[in-house]
């Protein structure tokens, strides 16, 4: 089973490093979104530390959105899902292994480059570790949600506006949380609690996001 799993994740990585210009452009996506709050908002630095949070993860989530629907899509184009579903790996593992993959190459390089883009709205250095860390357990959360939506809607015909229904209301307690983490940190609150709610999410949302996807996969290819 480990070398099956593994076997996805290297191939939906060789296929992300294939079709580079869907990495790029998820993470340009990003950088534009974040950089345009700057200018249009003006030069006031208190101001823009405290829209930062909000605004970097805002446009994370929008970017993770973008790149949803190709998680499953390429598999259901050539056949090999249903290769999947009859294969005798657990069809959540699989899931579970793809949306790993799928992070490392939409939402990883996203919590990278954060940091650089929060230097525009004069965020201080000493809280750049609050945000990165919020990030880093807030992004797998949206892929583990997205995938769900991702199962539901595939092969629907408009599937990117009913899958942004689904998961943007899924969404909204992620986000809070997240953005709130780097704001209690920067008024002197400290971010721990909502940093320890971010990492039950993403504990909860891998114990059973994959297998809920997993039952959505099947209803959709029914």
């Amino acid at each position: 089973m480990l070398v099956a799993l593994r076997c996805v994740i290297h191939r939906d990585l060789l296929l992300a490093v294939r079709r580079s210009s869907d990495v790029l452009t998820v993470l340009l996506f990003f950088v534009i979104v974040v950089s345009l709050f700057p200018l249009g908002i003006g030069p006031d630095p208190a101001l823009l530390r405290t829209i930062a949070p909000g605004v970097i993860w805002v446009a994370a989530l929008l970017a993770s959105m973008l790149a949803l629907q190709r998680m499953f899509a390429s598999d259901h184009a050539d056949g090999t899902l249903e290769q999947m579903l009859l294969g005798a790996t657990p069809l959540g593992m699989i899931v579970g292994a793809k949306v790993l993959a799928h992070w490392l190459v939409s939402g990883l390089p996203l919590v990278l480059i954060s940091p650089a883009l929060a230097l525009q709205f004069d965020f201080p250095r000493e809280f750049l570790g609050t945000l990165v860390l919020s990030l880093f357990l807030g992004t797998p959360v949206l892929s583990l949600i997205g995938a769900i939506g991702t199962a539901l809607t595939l092969g629907l015909r408009g599937g990117g506006a009913l899958l942004a229904l689904l998961v943007l209301p899924l969404y909204v307690p992620v986000l809070i949380i997240g953005a709130g983490a780097a704001e209690a940190a920067v008024s002197g609150l400290g971010g721990q609690a909502q940093l320890l709610l971010l990492g039950a999410l993403l504990v909860f949302a891998a114990a059973f996001a994959p297998w809920a996807a997993a039952v959505a996969l099947r209803i959709s290819m029914e």
